[in-house]
């Protein structure tokens, strides 16, 4: 496995498997790995020539210099989980080689940029659009894969692919879950043993409504009552619930059975924001 922590140097590893018609996936990712990050490589390494993993923590997607500062880095320990999965090639730039000056460009993304993450989280989807951007004009890969977990993200990434041209097919690789429904995230590692158990309350509420929604229960009853089961965790707090569109994000006031429509949520343990969500039908 190489690492290469210049663009140049990611470039000239990559020349020959570019003039090679090598088929390169990429797996961009900001660290703190675990077995979420390690599908999206799985899939990658069953679908390509040469597998290209990233990690750097981006700044620009950050609204929160607490949670910028404090998110985790696992650096030694993620390389060695890369390269037990035979990753070829490591792309490991200082913000230095990615930003030399502050970008002046920003991206917006029309209305999935002003609702639920994008509402929250000012900025965070241009900051997001930058990064991909880059990184994709950077190693070129034929096919790029992206967690579901992060469910607006792909309908942001998706649109920047599309608007702008760009020459990759994005793959969107299932949740991977713990044992408890918990959604895999680098985020969990920051929970007290008392707010990781706390934290099974975000996939027992999707679940809850989902189950309720396919019986035929009204949208607007499930929802009152999954906000009644948050309220009774002492240690949540409660960002959204919504009922959306699986790919426009839209908010809905009722299930439609004929419709691809997702749950999302977003809610704090402790001081941990977490996010999740699950499709109610494709």
């Amino acid at each position: 496995m190489k690492v290469a922590p210049t663009i140049e140097e990611l470039r000239t590893n990559l020349k020959s498997h570019h003039a090679d018609n090598q088929l390169i996936g990429f797996v961009p990712t900001m660290g703190a790995l675990h077995e979420g990050h390690l599908a999206l490589v799985d899939k990658a390494k069953e679908s390509s020539d040469t597998t290209v993993v990233s990690i750097f923590i981006n700044p620009l997607q950050f609204n929160n210099a607490q949670d910028f500062s404090t998110y985790p880095q696992t650096l030694e320990s993620d390389l060695e989980l890369l390269e037990k999965r035979g990753v070829d090639v490591v792309f490991l730039p200082s913000k230095e080689e990615l930003y030399p000056m502050q970008p002046s460009l920003s991206i917006n993304f029309g209305p999935l940029e002003r609702t639920l993450e994008g509402e929250f989280r000012p900025g965070h989807f241009s900051g997001v659009g930058i990064i991909v951007s880059k990184l994709l004009n950077i190693v070129k890969p034929h096919v790029a894969y992206f967690g579901q977990k992060d469910l607006q993200q792909v309908a942001v990434i998706q649109t920047l692919v599309r608007d702008l041209s760009i020459d990759v097919k994005i793959q969107v690789v299932p949740t991977v879950r713990e044992s408890d429904g918990l959604a895999m995230s680098s985020r969990n590692l920051r929970l007290t043993t008392q707010e990781r158990k706390a934290a099974r309350l975000l996939y027992q509420v999707l679940n809850f409504c989902k189950i309720e929604l396919l019986a035929g229960r009204d949208w607007l009853t499930t929802r009152q009552e999954a906000l009644q089961m948050i309220r009774h965790e002492s240690l949540a707090s409660m960002e959204y619930l919504e009922l959306v569109s699986t790919y426009s994000l839209q908010k809905q006031e009722k299930f439609e059975p004929e419709q691809a429509l997702s749950l999302v949520i977003a809610c704090f343990i402790g001081e941990v924001r977490l996010i999740d969500n699950l499709p109610v039908n494709l």
